[in-house]
C-alpha cells in the first residue's frame, strides 16, 4: 500500500473518531511504526504488509481515544523527551509556558536557585528545569505511586530530589528557603466530568485531574504550602483551567500574603497560569 494513501485514510478515520488533530496523529503514528522523523514521511513510498498491520493496530487504539503518547511511549516537553504511559498524566504543550516561567525565574536570580515542583506527575517540569538550569537545586514530589514510577524513570540521573508525598505536607525541611515553587495541580471541577476529553478522562489518573466542586481545592492547599516553603520574595507559579483566570489568582490575592499576583495567557489567548511573590 502506498504510504501517502495510508496516511490519508488514517487521518480520515481519526477525524471521524473525533480526534482533535487527525492528520498530525496519523503522521506521528506512521513515523513511529517506520522509525523515522516526520520530515522523512514524504520520502516513503510503499508500506510492507507488517508495517500496514502495525499501523492499523495503532490507529484502532487511537480511534478508541487512547492517548497518542501512550501508543508511542514518549511525550516531548520543551527540550526533553519523557517516557509516559498508563498511570501518569500526559504533559500538555500548554504547561511548557509555566515551565518556561519557572526556568526564567530561576535564571534571574543570578545564583543557584532552590526550586520545588509540587504534583510533579511524570516529572516534566522538574526535568525541564534541571535541563535548562543545570546549577539549580531542584526538588519534586508526587503522591500517586503509579505516576511516581514514571517520574523516577524520567528524573533518573538528573540530580532532582524526587520524593513520594502530598503537596500539603511535602518538604518541611526546606521551609523558608525555596526561591521558586511551581505546580501543575489538579484543577477540574467534579461537575465537569462529562466535558473532559476522552483521552484524559479515561486514561489520566483522576488524582491528577479533579479537585473538588469548584476545581480549586488543590490551589488552596498550594497557596498555603508555597507560603511556608518560599523565602520572603520567593515566587510561585501554578497552572489552572481557562475558566479560572480570576478565581485561581483570587485564592492568592485573598490571603494577604502575596504581592504581584498576576494571571497569564497561553498562546491561544486563554487564561492558563498564575504567578505571585511572597511578601517580605
Amino acid at each position: 500500500m502506498r504510504a501517502s494513501a495510508a496516511r490519508r485514510e488514517a487521518a480520515a478515520r481519526l477525524r471521524g473518531a473525533g480526534v482533535a488533530s487527525p492528520e498530525r496523529d496519523a503522521d506521528l503514528l506512521l513515523a513511529h511504526v517506520l522509525g523515522v522523523g516526520l520530515g522523512r514521511l514524504p520520502l516513503v513510498d510503499d508500506l510492507s504488509g507488517q508495517e500496514q498491520e502495525q499501523y492499523a493496530a495503532l490507529l484502532a487504539r487511537r480511534a478508541a481515544r487512547e492517548p497518542l503518547q501512550h501508543l508511542t511511549g514518549t511525550a516531548a516537553f520543551r527540550h526533553v523527551e519523557l517516557a509516559v504511559g498508563p498511570g501518569v498524566f500526559v504533559p500538555r504543550p500548554e504547561t511548557e509556558l509555566l515551565a518556561g516561567w519557572a526556568v526564567e525565574s530561576a535564571l534571574a536570580l543570578g545564583r543557584a536557585a532552590v526550586v520545588v515542583d509540587l504534583c510533579t506527575g511524570s516529572g516534566a517540569i522538574a526535568r525541564a528545569i534541571a535541563d535548562e538550569v543545570p546549577d539549580a537545586d531542584v526538588h519534586a514530589v508526587e503522591l500517586d505511586e503509579g505516576a511516581l514510577a514514571w517520574a523516577e524513570r524520567n528524573l533518573a540521573g538528573t540530580g532532582v530530589d524526587l520524593r513520594h508525598g502530598d503537596l500539603a505536607t511535602a518538604f518541611d525541611d526546606l521551609a523558608g528557603t525555596v526561591d521558586v515553587v511551581v505546580c501543575n495541580p489538579p484543577y477540574i471541577p467534579l461537575e465537569a466530568w462529562e466535558s473532559v476529553a476522552a483521552e484524559a478522562r479515561d486514561h489520566d489518573p483522576h488524582l491528577a485531574l479533579f479537585s473538588g466542586q469548584d476545581g480549586l481545592d488543590a490551589i488552596r492547599v498550594l497557596e498555603q504550602r508555597a507560603a511556608l516553603l518560599l523565602r520572603p520574595g520567593g515566587v510561585v507559579g501554578a497552572e489552572h483551567a481557562d475558566v479560572q483566570g480570576e478565581s485561581a489568582p483570587g485564592v492568592f490575592a485573598a490571603s494577604g500574603r502575596w504581592l504581584d499576583v498576576a494571571d497569564h495567557h497561553d498562546l491561544a489567548g486563554r487564561a492558563r497560569y498564575l504567578t505571585a511573590r511572597l511578601a517580605r
